[in-house]
């Protein structure tokens, strides 16, 4: 990565940290994925129930991997033939691991979702919520955070499940009322009120969508 990049990441990156930490939240800068990584697992003490909505970004960093083949209790929802248990175990888990589609560089966090099991779980039921997001989600205000979830994050996943939306086909948000729609619930992080319960690490590189 260009140095010119990895700087303004950088400095980018404590602009955000403070904004979480004026909203309730911790904020963590990794400057690769491996201390991406190793930051995660010391959130994460072992013996913990984990579990997670489908967050690419956990994986790319390679803390999915880590949870299955460490000492930690880790919820599989793809290996569990009742989904809708898999869901609910969220509720009560431990750790709840999360990315976000997008964040304002004042610290907050914008999710946008289909089922909603993601978005009702960062408000509310596991005891600790850590996000690992990309710094290519930062954006510089709320307005353009939305967009971004709109426009970036819903056509892209739109076409990753295949499914049918105008989205998916024209790769810009149409504001439909498909069946398909993944645009369900739309969340704000804006303020946690209580202390200690989201974390968010911030990784200086391009994850998820």
């Amino acid at each position: 990565m260009d140095e010119n990049i990895i700087k303004r990441n950088t400095l980018l990156a404590q602009k955000v940290i403070r904004g979480l930490e004026s909203r309730n939240m911790s904020g963590y800068y990794a400057s690769t994925k491996e201390e991406a990584l190793k930051k995660a697992l010391e959130l994460i003490p072992e013996g913990a129930s984990v579990t997670m909505g489908g967050c690419m970004s956990a994986r790319e960093i390679g803390l999915v991997d880590a949870l299955k083949e460490g000492n930690y209790n880790f919820i599989d929802r793809d290996k569990m033939e009742d989904k809708r248990a898999a869901m609910l175990a969220a509720y009560d888990a431990d750790c709840f691991l999360s990315s976000a589609n997008a964040m304002t560089e004042d610290g907050e966090l914008v999710n946008i979702d289909g089922n909603s099991n993601r978005v009702s779980a960062i408000c509310q039921g596991p005891r600790k919520v850590l996000f690992i997001i990309g710094m290519n989600k930062v954006c510089s205000d709320l307005d353009h955070a939305m967009k971004r979830a709109r426009n970036v994050a819903a056509p892209i996943n739109a076409q990753r499940f295949g499914l049918n939306t105008p989205c998916a086909k024209t790769g810009s948000c149409m504001d439909c009322k498909s069946p398909d729609t993944i645009c369900c619930q739309f969340l704000i992080t804006r303020f946690s009120r209580h202390q200690g319960r989201i974390h968010v690490i911030l990784v200086n590189d391009a994850l998820g969508f």
